[in-house]
């Protein structure tokens, strides 16, 4: 994993990581062939090869794996305001700004990491989808356009609905199973361009490599 770096937005992708100039990122990391639409806002984020975000995308203290689609609006891991205080305005833990303390409350922020997002490999969020703290999809899943996820995720299920619940799975059980012991997504570059016309086809894929 590497250090998101801006770069011409109009260039083609590579093994930089390629962010978009409005888009804000603090202390996260990409893989490969990676690409961060504009207008993102990423905050301790791991992104993992050939996955992107479109625009408007909110990333907090999460993990994304490998040839994720993440669609426009989307927000995974919106952070919470400590409800049990007196008030909850964030002047309470980002109180240096206020001019209430020296320094932030730490143990507020240390709060938000505890509750990371983790995103499995080829996961597609469709549109404005949300993804509440903790959760776990699994790879190959579906979230639908304006889900809001509160729960996890099981491999190559379609989730949509507020709250999100499963409607269906992309494939049987078997072949489910059969695509995670292959784990295509390890693949190094070279095997990807040899067999890259064959993930068209899961049927013949699964007989050839399964």
């Amino acid at each position: 994993m590497k250090p998101i770096h801006q770069v011409d937005a109009h260039s083609p992708l590579s093994v930089e990581p390629r962010f978009h100039e409005s888009s804000h990122i603090l202390n996260s990391f990409a893989g490969d062939w990676t690409s961060i639409g504009p207008r993102n806002k990423m905050i301790e984020a791991r992104i993992g090869d050939y996955s992107y975000t479109m625009d408007d995308v909110t990333i907090n203290y999460a993990e994304v794996g490998k040839f994720t689609s993440i669609a426009s609006h989307v927000c995974i891991n919106p952070v919470d305001h400590p409800m049990d205080r007196v008030t909850q305005h964030h002047m309470t833990y980002r109180r240096a700004a206020y001019g209430f303390a020296g320094t932030d409350d730490d143990e507020i922020f240390d709060w938000r990491r505890g509750n990371r997002v983790t995103i499995g490999h080829d996961v597609w969020i469709g549109h404005g989808a949300i993804v509440m703290k903790g959760v776990h999809i699994g790879t190959g899943a579906v979230v639908g356009s304006g889900a809001v996820v509160t729960k996890d995720v099981e491999p190559y299920t379609i989730v949509v609905g507020v709250t999100a619940k499963p409607i269906k799975s992309r494939f049987t059980k078997e072949i489910s199973d059969r695509l995670l012991e292959i784990a295509w997504w390890d693949w190094p570059r070279d095997w990807l361009e040899e067999r890259f016309h064959e993930l068209n086809d899961v049927n013949s894929f699964i007989k050839k490599y399964g």
